[in-house]
């Protein structure tokens, strides 16, 4: 790994997700306002990017394009280039028409990546649906949207697949994946299977480490000291400890982060950045990938 892969820290902010509700936790952001605030404040301490979910009036997980807009418009006027990634979830239930319907945003909304979960699996209480059909049809649309897709593997196959479609040229140029780990159906949070999986990674991806639930902060020290890249927010955790005795907010998670950070002379990776090396456009305007048509 090169000097400037390891000097840039990748925070990939996850503030909200499918999971956590209100009479779990009262600090998940749910409403387009709540989850407007979070970024914001973690956007003053430092995140290179933010992964979002939205949820509808009732507090539903949604893949509304109207709730993705007001949500990416509202960032957008303090944070002009951060970088913006929309989940399209194979576990709300929803069809391929509603999974594409956030990446038709344009302008100011239009999203500068989509989520791309490389095969179906199971959580605790729910499937992902991630048919093979489907993969193709999400990554080939984000493709003519110009949109850059955020991989999402929970194990060595998921990444089998990524390389299946960089062969066949559906995924093209520089890589992001999200490697998440501790699922109970999928990749455990121990370095042998962590190591299975950076092995298999694309040839210069960027990646950044997810821990579920109880393994979070310690996968964040793993992936600090790994020179990767880090996905933290309420999506994959709601405890500040291992003890589950002290519910956290987002600027907790995020605060640690830094923390951790520091102590390995590790700087947060500007959006610009980041932006520069996926091939996305500047910001401030432009989003999206940088050949795609300005579209404001």
């Amino acid at each position: 790994m090169d000097a400037s892969a390891y000097s840039g820290l990748i925070i990939n902010f996850t503030p909200t997700g499918i999971i956590p509700t209100r009479e779990m936790t009262p600090y998940v952001p749910l409403t387009p306002e709540a989850i407007i605030r979070d970024v914001e404040e973690a956007c003053g301490l430092g995140i290179t990017m933010v992964h979002l979910h939205v949820r509808d009036a009732a507090g539903q997980p949604s893949l509304d394009p109207g709730y993705y807009s007001e949500v990416i418009a509202g960032i957008r006027r303090f944070a002009p280039d951060l970088v913006i990634c929309v989940s399209l979830s194979g576990r709300c239930g929803a069809d391929i028409a509603q999974r594409m319907a956030p990446l038709n945003l344009e302008g100011m909304a239009k999203p500068d990546m989509g989520s791309l979960t490389l095969s179906s699996l199971n959580f605790n209480r729910m499937a992902s649906l991630n048919s093979p059909d489907t993969v193709l049809q999400l990554a080939q649309r984000m493709r003519e949207r110009g949109i850059k897709a955020e991989l999402e593997a929970f194990d060595s196959g998921m990444l089998n697949y990524a390389h299946y479609l960089l062969r066949k040229g559906i995924l093209v140029g520089p890589q992001y994946v999200n490697l998440i780990v501790g699922n109970i159906a999928s990749a455990q949070p121990k370095l042998l299977h962590l190591g299975v999986m950076v092995n298999d990674l694309p040839e210069g991806a960027l990646w950044a480490l997810g821990g579920i639930g109880d393994c979070q902060a310690a996968m964040h020290m793993v992936a600090i000291a790994m020179g990767a890249g880090v996905r933290v927010g309420l999506e994959d955790n709601i405890w500040l400890d291992a003890g589950r005795t002290r519910l956290a907010r987002n600027i907790d998670l995020v605060g640690r982060i830094h923390e951790m950070a520091a102590a390995c002379n590790r700087p947060v990776m500007t959006s610009g950045v980041l932006r520069a090396r996926l091939g996305l456009a500047p910001g401030h305007g432009r989003y999206g990938t940088a050949e795609s048509k300005l579209e404001i």
